[in-house]
């Protein structure tokens, strides 16, 4: 049986029924009844006003997932309105419709919140793809939303807070794997929240009752990884005084989270896929086979398919286990979520150092944070704000509070060094600065991949034979 998450709940506790209802703000009694017909035909249940003020209450009153509403009105223009609804709930969507269409009000509804921006008169069918597009923004954004309400209070999930296009289509991701019994391959780099991301999944699938048993294949020596996994008999090596069941059967009905999968060495490689297709294995030292029933989910932040073109992973382990991928992005690349994530932190941390005064960053903090190419991804800012409340000494974080190398750690504070006008000639000087401009750029795009050489180089728009000749720009100038 699914979960109650897996259906489309509203945020304020309507269900979003049927295909969603549409509120129309219009003072033309014409454009009103046009959207009336042309959305009704389509199967969306539709209110219609002309009353600004009316639409507000009935944001409360009759809760609609949708709005249109025209700009230019007499009392409360569109904006205005606009404001209202995405205060009374954030999810919903907003589009606005007028004649008197021009960029700079495009971009100014877009700027505060609005979904879409249409002009008058549009076509039907403009209309009915715009509340389409709608309507399914808003049952995305409120089941990854429920989803978040969720795990948050067991899993700490609120590291995972944000509205970022990335982390949302994660999400969404997220929510369908746990419906299924599929194995699920997790990548992303490290401070990601892989393992969040597993326990998301347990948490909502079926098997959220039994056991899910995490196994850190990196922490583990190779001699020990073997029987800790699939357990031994008696007698099987030195020390091994009794049988012992392994993790593989303790998750038996649950989950078995296999995290940094690519450290797995070549012979336990061979032993996973054969416990895969057949779902069954000997202890380590035994004869009888066990069968087992496990979900199994794993995370790595290498690059599976690198490894395989270097014969360091299988490549139908690979198939087996890539089943469902989830790519988790990095935090550079969730637009907009370093505020949220920075003020979560804050909150946390100003209590558990004693310091309730603390009320948030100065502007420029701010700029730092979001210029910043975060390596060490979600842990390391949270590292970096817990750091912050410790040394603050005033009412707000200021620059002095962060680390120093966060002031020279965007591609945009690198620079060429001086040494290039040590040379004789212009000519000279040029290529010296230019290939010291390639090393350092080189070095950047690396360090923001998280060391991978394939995903810098692509980045880059290189083949890799060209990135590698780049980083070496400096050291051989």
């Amino acid at each position: 049986m699914a979960p109650d998450w897996f259906e489309p709940l509203a945020h304020n506790g309507r269900p979003l029924v049927g295909k969603g209802r549409v509120l129309v703000l219009d003072d033309e009694p014409d454009m009103l009844e046009n959207c009336r017909r042309i959305l009704t035909s389509v199967g969306y249940d539709c209110l219609l006003t002309s009353d600004p003020a009316q639409a507000v209450s009935l944001f409360g009153s009759e809760r609609p997932d949708v709005l249109i509403t025209d700009l230019r009105m007499p009392g409360m223009d569109g904006m205005d309105v606009l404001k209202h609804a995405r205060e009374t709930d954030p999810a919903r969507p907003v589009i606005i419709l007028t004649a008197f269409a021009s960029i700079e009000s495009a971009i100014d509804a877009v700027k505060q919140g609005a979904f879409d921006y249409l002009p008058k008169p549009s076509s039907n069918d403009q209309i009915r793809i715009a509340v389409q597009r709608a309507m399914q923004q808003r049952r995305l954004a409120l089941e990854n939303l429920h989803l978040r309400e969720q795990l948050q209070g067991t899993f700490g999930f609120e590291k995972l807070i944000g509205q970022s296009r990335a982390l949302l289509q994660a999400l969404d991701l997220v929510r369908k794997a746990a419906r299924s019994e599929a194995n699920v391959l997790i990548v992303g780099e490290s401070g990601t929240g892989k393992e969040l991301i597993a326990r998301a999944i347990h948490a909502n699938s079926r098997r959220a009752s039994e056991a899910l048993v995490p196994v850190d294949c990196a922490s583990l020596p190779e001699n020990l990884l073997e029987s800790e996994l699939f357990g031994y008999e008696h007698g099987a090596f030195t020390g091994a005084t009794k049988s012992k069941p392994g993790l593989i059967e303790l998750a038996h009905g649950g989950t078995l989270f296999l995290d940094e999968i690519g450290e797995l060495r070549s012979e336990l490689q061979a032993k996973l896929l054969r416990f895969l297709q057949e779902r069954q294995f000997r202890r380590v030292g035994g004869t009888r086979l066990i069968q087992v029933d496990v979900r199994l989910v794993t995370a790595t932040n290498r690059d599976l398919e690198q490894l395989i073109a270097q014969n360091g992973f299988r490549t139908d382990l690979y198939y087996r286990l890539n089943v469902i991928p989830i790519r988790i992005p990095p935090l550079r690349e969730r637009d907009g979520d370093i505020p949220m994530l920075a003020h979560s932190f804050l909150n946390r941390y100003r209590k558990e150092n004693g310091k309730p005064a603390l009320q948030g960053f100065a502007p420029d903090v701010m700029r730092v944070l979001e210029s910043y190419a975060w390596p060490g991804n979600v842990r390391e800012l949270q590292n970096v704000v817990e750091r912050a409340c410790a040394l603050a000494d005033s009412e707000i974080i200021t620059v002095k509070d962060l680390p120093e190398r966060l002031g020279s750690g965007c591609l945009g504070a690198t620079s060429p060094k001086s040494t290039a006008f040590h040379a004789s000639t212009y000519r000279e000087a040029k290529e010296r600065w230019l290939k010291e401009f390639q090393s350092q750029f080189a070095q950047e795009m690396l360090r923001k991949y998280g060391g991978n050489l394939s995903r810098a180089a692509n980045a880059a728009g290189v083949d890799r034979k060209t990135f590698r000749k780049l980083l070496k720009q400096g050291r051989n100038s």
